[in-house]
């Protein structure tokens, strides 16, 4: 089945296998360290709990049966050390069942842990991880060929991505049709990075252009993905440029670095060659076992059957955004920012030890990891680890506070409970219990250069209320 396989894609297959098994190392110890927290036995949604509901016995989950915290880091310990190896390449020096199955345990490890994970693992980056380990477990070993259908596939993936993003916008809010989104995504967007102010406090002229910018990246270019080369070559290489400028001045988990690491499906090897002379133009041809091709074609055809709705939501009116459809968490639906918050409101979460709370207690706030708190602190860099509790307090704050998992979280801050603890940047109490906590809304804005160098403040804020009252336990 020597037809299947190219040898133009050498360079494309390493990067997709070791790019792709790298996010995996991120998305296993992001779990390791968070999960038990949020959703472990004493967790903020405890899972055992879901599990048990009629909904959660029937989702496809190794932890069906039975869920642990000491099982759940298990499987996590493993994926790491799996996916370490894909990174290193050793798997992929072995017959292609190897690398496959290392990918497929990923895949489906990760799978148990996303549908298990409730509001905490709901983002669309789960799917797109879950999608590009499935996809790229088909792509063979050192000593085969490079599978034309998957590389294909591969590019599909971006296309949905990009092109699907696009269409959510065009279709979501008029900001991005006038061109003004930027005006205040940079500010509104749900964890700034350390370039994100600078990049608001752009002139606005040149965030219309970065609209137009975004525009022809998301709208246009994916299309060119499929085109013979070099065209491909450059389209993918646009997307990169693109996504390498959201990681510069954002923190979006490990959404862009994915997506630039499944660009490199568009890109052959004489691209490669052009930029890296030591790199050959072209791979040493290697033969297609008959069983790896035969499994190649039936999985390619299953990904080709399950784009049909995929591809049908694209075209739609009432276009989903990152949406599943099916259990498996395969050929999804991806999409963000249809519309742009034009005005950013934080929860800030407090504590006092005074006995009874008054005009003139001492109330101390607990810090976030990444969500804004303390207006002189500039925001940091943490993608492509993604900070659940942070990303939810952003949610949170769009919405009613009176979230069940919240709720359990004011509870366990008053127990000072080490585990959520640890979630945290700062507890104000050095581990000791408050006797009281509440949470407050303000209004944050990026400073700007005058008030920055009148103020030494990042974010200027004004308080919009108290959404918590002071509360203790019973």
């Amino acid at each position: 089945m020597d037809w299947l396989g190219s040898t133009d894609y050498g360079f494309a297959r390493e990067v997709l296998q070791r790019g792709v098994a790298a996010v995996y190392v991120v998305a296993f110890v992001s779990t390791l360290l968070q999960f038990p927290a949020l959703l472990g036995e004493r967790g903020l949604q405890p899972a055992p709990r879901f599990l048990a509901l009629a909904y959660g016995r029937r989702q496809p989950t190794l932890f069906r049966w039975r869920y642990s915290d000491r099982l759940l880091r298990v499987l996590c310990i493993g994926g790491i050390v799996v996916a370490a190896c894909l990174v290193a390449g050793l798997p992929q020096l072995a017959p292609s069942w190897v690398p496959m199955l290392c990918f497929l345990a990923l895949w489906a490890v990760y799978l148990s842990i996303v549908t298990t994970g409730q509001v905490f693992y709901g983002f669309g980056w789960e799917s797109l991880l879950l999608e590009a380990g499935f996809t790229v477990a088909w792509l063979g070993s050192s000593e085969t060929a490079v599978p034309v259908t998957i590389v294909f596939l591969s590019r599909w993936i971006v296309f949905r991505l990009e092109f699907g993003a696009g269409m959510i916008k065009m279709r979501g809010d008029r900001s991005w049709r006038d061109l003004t989104a930027l005006y205040h995504h940079h500010e509104t967007q749900p964890m700034p990075g350390p370039f994100s102010r600078l990049a608001h406090l752009l002139p606005k002229p040149v965030h219309r252009v970065e609209v137009l910018g975004n525009h022809f990246a998301q709208l246009v270019v994916p299309w060119f993905l499929f085109a013979p080369q070099p065209v491909a070559s450059v389209a993918a290489a646009i997307i990169v440029l693109t996504q390498l400028w959201l990681v510069a001045t954002g923190n979006f988990a490990w959404l862009n670095v994915l997506t630039i690491v499944l660009a490199f499906a568009a890109i052959d090897d004489r691209a490669v060659h052009a930029v890296i002379p030591a790199w050959p133009a072209h791979a040493a041809a290697g033969g297609t076992p008959i069983w790896f091709g035969v499994l190649v074609l039936a999985v390619s055809a299953l990904l080709v059957a399950l784009s049909w709705f995929p591809a049908r939501n694209l075209l739609s009116r009432d276009q989903l955004m990152n949406a599943s459809f099916n259990r498996w968490h395969l050929v999804n639906a991806y999409g963000a920012f249809g519309s742009v918050s034009q005005r950013r409101n934080e929860i800030i979460v407090e504590g006092t030890e005074d006995e009874h709370p008054g005009p003139a207690s001492r109330w101390l706030a607990y810090e976030f990891r990444g969500k804004p708190g303390d207006p002189a602190r500039r925001p940091r860099q943490f993608a492509p680890y993604h900070l659940r509790l942070d990303w939810m307090m952003w949610f949170l704050a769009l919405g009613s506070p009176r979230s069940e998992w919240f709720e359990v979280f004011l509870r366990r801050l008053l127990e000072a409970d080490r585990p959520t603890l640890r979630l945290l940047r700062a507890d104000p109490f050095q581990g000791r219990a408050p006797r009281w906590v509440r949470a407050r809304l303000f209004r944050y804005r990026f400073s700007t250069r005058q008030e920055r160098r009148r103020t030494g403040l990042v974010w200027m804020r004004e308080e919009l209320g108290t959404i918590v009252p002071p509360r203790r336990l019973p």
